[in-house]
């Protein structure tokens, strides 16, 4: 092949890429605007004391409400929790579209996150684990209810999404779209957390503190609760007003563990 040819098909060929590329800068969105580096900063330390109190492992994602823009979040990109830092975190919108990817990989189930956010504006982070104690809740008849103080922001009670009866037949378990992100987002409701069959868990708060707070006792209630129903009695569970109390003055005292498990997680 003349030498000509083959110069003229390597610039069709650049071309052609840079056009590609061009399309799909003009597609994504802008960046909503500058973000507190301290923001960024919990946002890192979420993950890493998620994966230090053994809620997360190499999966799950912690995201939190670009404070500019409410119809933007921010989440890292697709690696392990424990391995966060500043520099992988990525601006999405609610359509779960990146902005700025820049060749760096997301999550499949990120629009767990876009569908929440989009539902719920009293949201201000999401979690999404795999946590193992609640595993059983989630494909039992067996519901997790709150049995001590410091997981009262169960007494709403915990629903159960089945994504087989979500999406009307079976699925690898993940939720990849838009419209399986919506449907956990409806089983959710008002509640802070919803169980997902054979999966784990969506925990929500109105900070990321307070997220962290309810992911790491919503696994620990469960294990409680599975200790409790071995011994073989009744088990007494808070009722609602004990709940609705507890939450109340437990509530205001989530800066006390979140500065100990941010220190403790930081220092590895």
């Amino acid at each position: 092949m003349p030498a000509t040819t083959l110069a003229r098909r390597a610039f069709l060929g650049g071309a052609v890429a840079a056009l590609a590329a061009a399309r799909a800068f003009a597609q994504s969105p802008a960046p909503a605007g500058p973000v507190d580096p301290k923001l960024l900063d919990d946002l890192v330390a979420a993950n890493r004391i998620l994966a230090d109190q053994g809620v997360v492992d190499g999966y799950g994602h912690v995201s939190v409400r670009h404070p500019a823009d409410p119809q933007r979040y921010l989440m890292s990109r697709s690696i392990a929790p424990e391995l966060v830092t500043a520099a992988d975190v990525m601006e999405y919108d609610l359509d779960s579209t990146a902005v700025e990817p820049r060749g760096r990989a997301s999550y499949l189930e990120r629009f767990i996150h876009g569908e929440i956010y989009r539902a719920r504006p009293d949201v201000r982070a999401v979690v999404h684990n795999h946590s193992p104690s609640v595993i059983p809740f989630g494909v039992s008849q067996v519901p997790l209810k709150p049995l001590y103080h410091m997981s009262a922001f169960l007494g709403g009670g915990v629903p159960v999404f089945d994504i087989k009866a979500a999406a009307g037949q079976p699925t690898d378990m993940l939720v990849r779209t838009p419209a399986l992100g919506r449907a956990l987002a409806q089983t959710l409701g008002e509640r802070p957390v919803a169980l997902m069959r054979g999966h784990g868990a969506v925990v929500v708060g109105d900070s990321l503190p307070r997220v962290v707070f309810r992911s790491v006792y919503t696994e620990v209630n469960a294990r409680l609760q599975a200790q409790a129903m071995a011994l073989g009695g009744p088990v007494t569970y808070l009722d609602e007003e004990e709940a609705r109390r507890a939450d109340a003055s437990v509530g205001g005292t989530i800066p006390r563990p979140w500065e100990l498990w941010k220190k403790k997680a930081l220092a590895k």
